[in-house]
């Protein structure tokens, strides 16, 4: 079976729409750019377009690659302070001149949309209530929304970025799997993957996953997505491998329509995280 991210994503957004119609107040997401990057302002206009299907304010703070760091440090200041600002990100990737994790935790948690504090990374770990990275809370509300049980699967994550594989190990660990993490690394990748009940591929690398490698009746959960000849890719060589599985996410319309939708859920959750602490 497919498993429709574009589907479930709607439903999530008519809900949070409703909830934000019933709000006094104004959200308002803000996104800072540092320097140009083509990817980067295609998934800075999605969540613009998506603001707007909602109704949460959108503002964008563009910064030359020129820049200096101290004055990006002063507007993430400012923007904590800043009472209708309800959540603040800064789009990845940036040149690596930057010290990318000081800017970071420069941010106030309770604004912290994508979940990349260290608070809020320890707050993941403690199994405490905090923000938590957008497309890891997507993978796992599919899961649920599919009735997918993980108590006492065997999980292998391909992939171990601070924004996806990280965080998603610390949760599925936390709902009593059992999880592997590969990576670049890894020897014998094939043996971690054909063991799998669920399988979930955050690499970037188009098709690494071939119909040899999982195992009848799994699970397969596609984060990566990469553009060849301006065609889209997904780290799963889909059609060779969906009449094997049980469940499979396509791409696009698989993890992507539930990252972004996620981020919007997290800026109604960074909004009365803010209520509350006043």
């Amino acid at each position: 079976m497919i498993i429709n991210g574009k589907e479930v994503a709607l439903r999530i957004s008519n809900k949070i729409k409703k909830e934000i119609k019933s709000l006094n107040e104004k959200l308002t997401l803000c996104v800072i750019e540092i320097g140009e990057n083509e990817a980067s302002k295609i998934y800075i206009n999605q969540k613009e377009k998506k603001c707007n299907e909602l109704g949460i304010n959108f503002k964008l703070i563009k910064f030359n690659e020129n820049e200096l760091e101290s004055n990006i440090e002063k507007e993430i200041i400012n923007l904590n302070r800043d009472s209708n600002i309800t959540g603040i990100i800064i789009q990845l990737p940036v040149s690596n001149k930057y010290n990318i994790n000081k800017l970071i935790n420069l941010i106030d948690p309770n604004k912290d949309v994508d979940g990349l504090t260290d608070e809020n990374k320890i707050k993941l770990l403690n199994e405490e209530k905090g923000l938590i990275p957008c497309t890891p809370l997507g993978i796992i509300e599919l899961l649920k929304v599919y009735n997918i049980k993980v108590k006492g699967k065997s999980i292998s994550i391909i992939g171990r970025s601070d924004l996806v594989s990280k965080p998603l190990f610390h949760m599925l660990l936390n709902m009593d799997a059992t999880v592997t993490m590969c990576h670049s690394k890894t020897k014998n990748l094939k043996s971690f993957t054909k063991n799998a009940d669920i399988l979930i591929s955050a690499t970037g690398k188009p098709h690494i996953i071939k119909k040899d490698m999982v195992k009848d009746n799994s699970i397969i959960i596609d984060v990566g997505i990469s553009r060849v000849n301006n065609i889209l890719y997904g780290d799963v060589d889909f059609n060779n491998v969906k009449d094997k599985v049980k469940y499979i996410t396509p791409v696009p319309g698989g993890v992507g329509p539930m990252t972004i939708i996620m981020l919007m859920k997290n800026v109604l959750e960074a909004y009365k995280k803010q209520k509350n602490s006043k």
